[in-house]
């Protein structure tokens, strides 16, 4: 039997497609993975079992009749829980969305479909995408495979672990605000946030419709690339997609000779772990190794991007969650009998705090009064920042930042803190705010604990730290290129405990 846990989506489909295995092989592998270590780290909150292998003999059985293959034949592929299946319960780890089985089917769910994934199910994340430690599921936590006391990231926390510990080779997440990047940071896997429109949001559920991007997890960046070429292109059913072809990668890099990489100071200061900070100086060094010329640039008003991306995701947030009164979706609360009671009782006990919280601050940002001096204020500084990367890359090629600036942190550590749980997402929300496309890719490791983070870097006790690389709008090929050619070149790749202690359990 093939061992998913061993091989890539590409070389997955090349020996799928070669009759090496066969995707029924690759499923059950990928299933028998599931079943050893989900238990531990609550990645999945559903599995499609039944569903799965009906969909993988059938591939088996086209393949024998010698129709065409598509580019992810037999490749199994993990989905966030707000990503809709035709009839399959989507639930955006809330209990207002318990049982919600929406008509249709997500465009890049079917890009998937029609290129031959197998989908295993959906995955754990932070309710309605809202977070960045997976505490705010409705259904428990997902847990770190590199530390089990310690939070993967979010939201797309379920995602990430299910690439990171070997349950798929490929796995998609929405990214907000870093929902994809910051998790594949601390789970030490590979994640990209396509150029805003790039991929259609049609039949993802929306938290910030202005922010939200479909995005992929992989363990190398050449199924990164693999991944978005798949997905994206232009929809007719989403008005804010970009109507350009589906990406084409460039061609490998052999190095990096000419290309100029700018380094902002202003994501280097306070705040930033001693560790994630020699991580990030090593990347660097390795950039120049290839022939990058790693230069200073400025991005003057990132100081101000996370108090602006809360005060645009939450109204957006507010003005998204509306319709989840009881009446068209999932469950209803009966409250005291009249319309406006079961509204209330509805929403009350099917919300948890966080979204609670954001939809309070986003109604307050969009009130009488408070409009202008807060929601028009934060669009006129979302230009600035985004107004700051034009001028950077005028001079640079990319933009490079740690993606995190700490390593995995304690599940439960800022769960009463929320504005140290929204300062993780400090590096990611930038690009975000000016709807850049922006790859995380491993670097290295850092030492447990404190603020200092001395210790030994690349020792057991290491967890994962991301480099990221932040390009102009549509330079996504670019983006992806250049960290593929840093990944081959660095060697960072490296099995998480939880993975390397059931190594021998599949077989």
């Amino acid at each position: 039997m093939s061992d998913v846990r061993e091989l890539d989506a590409t070389e997955l489909a090349r020996r799928i497609a070669s009759g090496e295995t066969s995707a029924a092989e690759a499923l059950r592998s990928a299933l028998a993975a599931i079943d050893t270590q989900d238990g531990a780290l609550h990645a999945f909150l559903r599995v499609d079992r039944e569903a799965a292998l009906e969909r993988a003999r059938a591939l088996d059985a086209a393949q024998r009749r010698g129709e065409p293959l598509g580019a992810l034949h037999g490749v199994p592929v993990a989905l966030k829980s707000n990503m809709c299946i035709a009839d399959r319960e989507t639930n955006c780890a809330s209990r207002i969305l318990a049982g919600y089985r929406p008509p249709y089917t997500a465009t890049f769910v079917q890009r998937l479909l029609d290129a031959g994934a197998i989908p295993l199910g959906h995955t754990n994340m932070d309710e309605f995408a809202m977070g960045s430690s997976s505490e705010n599921s409705a259904f428990g936590p997902t847990r770190n495979p590199w530390d089990l006391a310690r939070t993967p990231g979010g939201s797309s926390s379920g995602s990430a672990v299910a690439v990171a510990s070997g349950m798929c080779p490929l796995a998609l997440g929405s990214d907000t605000g870093g929902s994809v990047r910051q998790p594949a940071a601390l789970c030490g896997v590979a994640g990209f946030k396509p150029t805003y429109g790039r991929v259609s949001r049609y039949g993802l559920i929306a938290f910030g419709s202005s922010l939200d991007q479909v995005s992929p997890f992989a363990r190398s960046v050449r199924d990164l690339e693999l991944a978005t070429s798949v997905i994206s292109g232009a929809d007719p059913r989403d008005s804010t997609c970009v109507d350009a072809p589906p990406l084409a990668p460039e061609e490998p890099r052999e190095g990096l000779a000419g290309l100029r990489v700018g380094i902002p100071a202003e994501a280097l200061g306070a705040g930033l772990e001693r560790g994630v900070r020699r991580a990030f100086d090593a990347a660097c060094a390795e950039l120049a190794a290839l022939g990058a010329d790693c230069v200073p640039v400025s991005l003057a008003h990132l100081e101000a991007a996370i108090p602006t991306y809360y005060v645009v995701a939450t109204a957006e947030a507010s003005s998204n969650l509306a319709r989840y009164e009881g009446v068209r979706y999932g469950a209803r609360v009966p409250g005291d009998g009249t319309l406006q009671g079961m509204f209330a009782a509805t929403r009350a006990a099917g919300f948890g705090a966080e979204v609670k919280r954001r939809i309070l601050l986003g109604t307050y940002v969009l009130s009488a009064g408070y409009y202008e001096a807060w929601y028009g204020r934060a669009l006129k500084v979302r230009r600035l920042i985004a107004d700051d990367f034009e001028t950077a890359f005028e001079s640079v090629d990319l933009i490079a930042t740690p993606t995190s600036p700490c390593v995995a942190f304690a599940l439960g550590e800022r769960v009463d803190d929320p504005l140290a749980m929204y300062q993780s997402d400090v590096l990611t929300v930038p690009a975000s705010l000016a709807g850049l496309p922006a790859v995380s890719v491993p670097c290295g490791f850092a030492a447990q604990g404190s603020q200092s983070n001395d210790g030994n870097d690349g020792g057991n006790g290491g967890l994962p730290v991301g480099l990221q690389l932040v390009g102009p709008t549509l330079a996504d090929a670019r983006v992806l290129a250049v960290a593929r050619a840093f990944e081959e070149a660095g060697g960072h790749r490296r099995l998480p405990p939880v993975r390397a202690r059931s190594e021998g359990a599949v077989t």
